[in-house]
C-alpha cells in the first residue's frame, strides 16, 4: 500500500476483484434504483458487450488486469506480495458476466512484482499463467505519444465509494489530466511515472478493487493501447481528485525485459 499521505490504493478491501465506472448521477436518483429495463443501473458506466475488450482479466486477491501475453497478466504491483512462484492466484478471462458458465479460469504459477517497488511509483507486476488464455492481449504503449484525450476504462467494480462489486464488466470513459494539474491535488504525484485521468467536477472515476486494471484509448491505427494502471487516489470520483494511474510507456522496456524471464 502506498502510504496514506499518497492516497489509497485501489485493490479490494476484501478479495473480489473491481473495476469501477462512475459518472455524474442525475438528481434524485440512487445507485440502488431499478431501471427500466429492470437492470441495476451503476453510477456512470454502462455495460461492455460481450467481447467488447477480451483481454480484460479479474483476479482473485482482488485486483484487475489485463492480458499482456496470452499467458502473462500486467496488473499493479501493490496487488500481489513480492516476486516467486504462486499458485494462488485465479485470473478469470473471456466473459462480461462473472457467473457464465463460459469464463475461463486459470491459475498462476509466478509474479513478478516491478523491481525497486517499495510502494511509491513504479506500480506494476506481472502474473505469469498455468496455460495460455485464447483471448486478444492489449499492446502497451512504448512511447508518451498516447498520453493524451480521452482514455477507456472497463471492469467489475464498485459503482460508488465504498460500494459492492458488480456482476457485469462495465465501462466508462476519463479524460488526460496534466502532470501540472494533478500535482495541484496530488502534490506526491511521481510525474514521469504516473499519469492521472478525470474530470475536475468528479463523477467518472476508477475505484476500489479496480487496481491493476488498464486504462487505455485507440492507437493511430485505431487499435487498442494500454497507457495507464489503475493504482490509486483520493476516494471515487470525487471533485479535483482524479484517478492516478502507473504510466505504462515510462516502464515499457522494464515490463517486456521482465516478461522474457518468465
Amino acid at each position: 500500500m502506498k502510504n496514506v499521505l499518497r492516497a489509497v490504493k485501489r485493490s479490494a478491501v476484501i478479495g473480489a476483484v473491481a473495476l469501477a465506472a462512475f459518472s455524474l448521477q442525475p438528481a434524485g436518483a440512487s445507485a440502488g434504483t431499478t431501471g427500466a429495463s429492470g437492470t441495476q443501473p451503476v453510477v456512470g458506466g454502462t455495460r461492455a458487450a460481450q467481447g467488447e475488450f477480451p483481454f480484460m482479466v479479474r483476479l482473485s486477491m482482488g485486483c484487475g488486469g489485463a492480458l499482456y501475453a496470452k499467458d502473462i497478466v500486467l496488473t499493479a504491483a501493490h496487488c500481489v506480495d513480492g516476486s516467486g512462484n504462486n499458485t494462488s492466484i485465479t485470473a478469470t478471462a473471456g466473459v462480461v458476466d462473472l457467473q457464465s458458465s463460459s469464463a475461463i479460469k486459470v491459475k498462476s504459477t509466478k509474479v513478478l512484482q516491478a523491481p525497486g517497488y517499495n510502494g511509491n511509483g513504479k506500480d506494476w507486476a506481472l502474473i505469469k499463467l498455468a496455460k495460455p488464455i485464447n483471448q486478444p492481449t492489449l499492446k502497451i504503449a512504448t512511447n508518451t505519444s498516447y498520453n493524451s484525450g480521452t482514455f477507456t476504462v472497463a471492469g467489475w467494480g464498485a459503482a460508488r465509494e465504498g460500494g459492492a462489486q458488480q456482476r457485469y464488466l462495465l465501462k466508462a470513459q476519463v479524460p488526460f489530466v496534466s502532470d501540472a494539474s494533478c500535482k495541484a491535488s496530488y502534490p506526491s504525484l511521481i510525474a514521469g511515472e504516473e499519469i492521472c485521468a478525470g474530470y475536475s467536477q468528479g463523477g467518472t472515476d476508477t475505484c476500489q478493487g479496480d487496481s491493476g486494471g488498464p486504462m487505455f484509448r485507440r492507437d493511430n491505427a485505431g487499435a487498442w493501447v494500454q497507457v495507464g494502471i489503475v493504482s490509486w487516489g483520493n476516494g471515487c470520483a470525487r471533485p479535483n481528485y482524479p484517478g492516478v494511474y502507473t504510466e505504462v510507456s515510462t516502464f515499457a522496456s522494464a515490463i517486456a525485459s521482465a516478461a522474457s524471464t518468465l
